[in-house]
């Protein structure tokens, strides 16, 4: 069976923007990986549930909060008794501060545990009340203001999982959120931690302190990241031998390009390639 691309889902909410529905109703649909233009936030009030995103396992083990960014590569993989709603949530709707929150947190801190009383499972409910009379007066207000709730209820959540809450805000924050969007735009350009320092106009050595502070792992880990998550979605999604794909991700030596795979994924390329059966294909 020949790979094909990874399905993008758009253009599948609600005029509002918003979706939500409750566990368990969409297993068929999300058993196939795929990638969606909006986000999408797991409220898991009780039970067990296994998920794929972006090649790593996530287990979401009694109540739990997982959020999935557009672009990501992602699947359910099975549930036991799992309880709780998903949210669809178009990225125009959330506010500029909690998107650079989510884009700060993105591959290191996407789920947390919380308890079951948990403000989002009283909030839930009442939101998707709303949803539903789409009629009533202030309805986009109510929608807005529920929305900025229900998004702002799970960042809060993040945060405190990482002991950051003063952090946010101050300038070692705003630090990282800005290397880890020059990271998502510019790694096929740039390889090295001193060109995104010189790019931030500080030192190598300080950017490597304020993102380890912030994110628990060096400077260097998220531009090796972002190389080999990309790699690695080539390689399964796509018919490009390797010497294409090296080419794709700035590498002129596609031998340079094939040890640092091995390196940083723990297998070769061709490895990597065939070592899980393929995914449905559409």
């Amino acid at each position: 069976m020949a790979k094909s691309t990874i399905p993008l889902h758009k253009n599948e909410l609600p005029s509002v923007g918003i979706e939500i529905c409750p566990i368990g109703e969409l297993d068929e649909i999300l058993q196939v990986p795929h990638r969606d233009e909006h986000f999408m936030f797991v409220l898991q009030q009780e039970g067990y549930s296994l998920w794929e995103l972006d090649f790593r396992e996530i287990a979401l083990s009694g109540s739990s909060i997982l959020y999935v960014a557009p672009g990501q590569v992602h699947r359910y993989l099975k549930n036991k008794n799992s309880k709780g709603w998903f949210a669809f949530v178009d990225t125009g709707l959330i506010p500029k501060t909690y998107l650079e929150i989510f884009n700060t947190y993105l591959n290191s801190n996407q789920e947390v545990s919380i308890t079951k009383e948990h403000d989002l499972f009283s909030l839930i409910p009442v939101f998707d009340s709303i949803l539903q009379n789409s009629e009533a007066p202030f309805q986009s207000n109510l929608i807005s203001s529920f929305t900025d709730g229900l998004t702002g209820l799970v960042i809060r959540s993040l945060v405190e999982n990482r002991h950051s809450e003063k952090l946010l805000g101050g300038q070692k924050y705003k630090t990282v959120m800005n290397f880890k969007q020059l990271v998502q735009a510019h790694f096929k350009q740039l390889k090295q931690v001193k060109e995104y320092a010189s790019e931030l106009n500080i030192t190598p050595l300080y950017l490597n302190e304020v993102v380890k502070e912030i994110t628990g792992f060096a400077a260097s880990h998220w531009i090796q990241q972002e190389i080999i998550l990309e790699s690695q979605r080539l390689l399964y999604y796509t018919n490009l031998d390797i010497k294409q794909i090296a080419f794709e991700l700035g590498y002129e030596d596609h031998a340079y390009f094939s040890r640092f795979f091995k390196n940083h994924a723990g297998c070769t390329a061709s490895q990597f390639r065939n070592k899980k059966p393929l995914f449905v294909q559409l």
